[in-house]
């Protein structure tokens, strides 16, 4: 309806206010057949002829725009006489339109009802014309799915001729009966095992659009077999009980695995599908099938679908007719052919598989390559890393003894400007005996009134090493202005490390108190006593490089 014009739309509305209810797609196509002339279309329905076949404009695209007929075995029957007959039998004249479309209703109701008992007790649905569900004048979807209309006619077909489709039967499969063909494999076997041995077998009719089935012929080098029929046809029940049930028919189209496809031409798929293959008698059966082109196409032109045969009413849609004619015919003509297009596409398919192989190969390969050189990346990075942390490490090492042995050096000029500048004389007042490291002894006597810095500054002192002369001790601090005791207390205050600068702290033998530095502190407030044994405890992490020997000390006699 979306792309029609104001006089096409104005033609449809006219046709459909003197037809009543029908299907608008399929009013649609039948305008389209007659130029859109209403009083041809109006004529051609109620005398039910079939439109003469318009050549199709927009195919191009389409598997149908290649579609050629091979007219070299054409059985169709076109004789005067079949097409007359097909005239014959029609709709009733306008005037009984409008009473069928009254008694439509409550007929389709009874309908409805004997088609499911009958499908219970699997007795075939007579071809009366109340018992069709697809009339003309039945409420159907304008534009219904091709697949679901398929399926829907599939359906039909079972319940109006008590026969089953191949497929459904497929798992109930068993060895017995005929011998299977060269679909074997995909199929299992024919017939199908059922309950009654007199059960009868449908073709398996694909269930998607005529298109795909094209496309399907055309990419797997099958042959299709189309059904057409007409539910108005008085042939059209027994053919559908008679041909399309007959047990040698469907295990030939089994057997060669034929894509089987059909509908009711009320629909608008097979409409469109009997347009395309100029259907003008029912039933119609067509075989179409990958072919040479011909018509002086170069050798090298890709083959195209073809019309292989027709088979237009019902003599010539015989089961014997149909059997005889793909066993005589059509099978020995078109099998070598499409045998050597099959194997064709086995070999493509085998050298795109290898292919397939190969590259799967070479990227895993690729892969695999990829990942040793990401890991030897990986580990050259490491490596580097390692390297460079252990250079840090040995460079901060080296600058940590660096300044170690600087400190070391600045700490023992101090000592050495102590022994120089600021050791008090002996006096008499505190005798001390101070045990050194590595238990070097010396005795040594502070006036009362000596601080506690004159006590750790002799104690320091003893850790000049015995090789260093006194008379080259400086005469100035190493760092700031220092002359005497008090002086040295402040600059050690000042240090944020206090007691930490002597590194080392003296301590009573035993009982052990320790006599931690204090600015200004005298060594009576701290409790020593005259004779007191002092033990010079270094701070943890100093070595003994600097610490002095027994031999290098004075020791109290006994």
């Amino acid at each position: 309806m979306d792309g029609l014009q104001g006089p096409q739309i104005e033609a449809l509305e006219r046709l459909q206010s003197i037809l009543g209810p029908h299907d608008t797609e399929f009013v649609v196509s039948v305008l389209e057949s007659v130029a859109w002339d209403v009083q041809k279309a109006t004529d051609l329905l109620f005398d039910n002829e079939v439109p003469k076949v318009l050549a199709p404009t927009q195919t191009a695209s389409t598997p149908m725009a290649q579609l050629e007929l091979d007219d070299t075995e054409d059985s169709s029957e076109s004789s005067p006489t079949i097409r007359h007959s097909h005239r014959g039998q029609g709709n009733p004249r306008s005037n009984w339109s409008f009473l069928w479309s009254l008694l439509a209703v409550p007929l389709h109701l009874v309908s409805g009802v004997l088609r499911f008992v009958f499908s219970v007790l699997r007795i075939p649905i007579p071809s009366l014309p109340f018992m069709t569900t697809n009339s003309y004048h039945s409420h159907r979807p304008t534009s219904p799915d091709s697949r679901s209309i398929t399926q829907r006619w599939v359906q039909e077909l079972e319940e109006e001729t008590g026969a089953c489709s191949s497929k459904r039967s497929m798992p109930n499969a068993v060895t017995t009966g005929f011998e299977a063909g060269p679909s074997t494999a995909r199929r299992h076997t024919y017939p199908p095992a059922a309950s009654d041995d007199n059960q009868k077998i449908l073709p398996d009719f694909y269930d998607g659009s005529y298109e795909e089935v094209l496309d399907i012929c055309q990419r797997e080098g099958r042959i299709a077999c189309v059904v057409l029929v007409s539910a108005e046809h008085d042939d059209d029940a027994d053919f559908k009980r008679s041909a399309l049930t007959d047990t040698t028919f469907v295990k030939i189209l089994l057997d060669n695995d034929f894509i089987v496809w059909g509908g009711d031409i009320r629909d608008k798929a097979a409409w469109d599908a009997s347009q395309k293959l100029q259907a003008t008698t029912y039933p119609f059966v067509a075989f179409l099938a990958l072919q040479p082109r011909r018509h002086g196409a170069p050798s090298s032109a890709a083959p195209v679908v073809t019309i292989l045969s027709r088979h237009q009413g019902r003599a010539a849609a015989t089961a014997p007719v149909l059997i005889d004619h793909l066993n005589t015919q059509l099978l020995p003509r078109i099998t070598p052919f499409l045998a050597r297009f099959k194997t064709v596409l086995q070999d493509r398919d085998r050298d795109r598989r290898i292919r397939e192989e190969q590259d799967r190969a070479f990227k895993e390969t690729a892969r695999r390559d990829r990942d040793a050189i990401e890991a030897r990346l990986r580990q050259e990075k490491e490596e580097e890393e390692r390297a460079r942390k252990h250079a840090e490490d040995v460079k901060r090492k080296q600058e940590d003894l660096a300044k170690q042995k600087h400190q070391a050096g600045i700490r023992m000029e101090w000592r050495k400007f102590m022994r120089n500048r600021l050791l008090l004389p002996e006096a008499r007042g505190l005798r001390l005996a101070v045990k050194l490291p590595g238990n070097g002894r010396v005795v040594r006597s502070f006036p009362p009134s000596a601080t506690l810095t004159a006590l750790y500054a002799f104690a320091d002192s003893q850790l000049i090493p015995s090789t260093s002369r006194p008379e080259a001790d400086p005469s100035q601090a190493p760092e700031g202005v220092v002359d005497n005791i008090p002086q040295l207390d402040s600059y050690i205050q000042s240090k944020t490390a206090g007691h930490a600068w002597w590194g080392f702290t003296l301590a009573s033998a035993y009982p052990r108190r320790e006599f931690r530095w204090k600015a200004n502190a005298s060594l009576t407030e701290t409790g020593l006593r005259d004779g007191e044994q002092i033990v010079m405890e270094l701070s943890s992490g100093r070595g003994s490089t600097n610490e002095a020997s027994d031999d290098d000390y004075e020791s109290e006699s006994d």
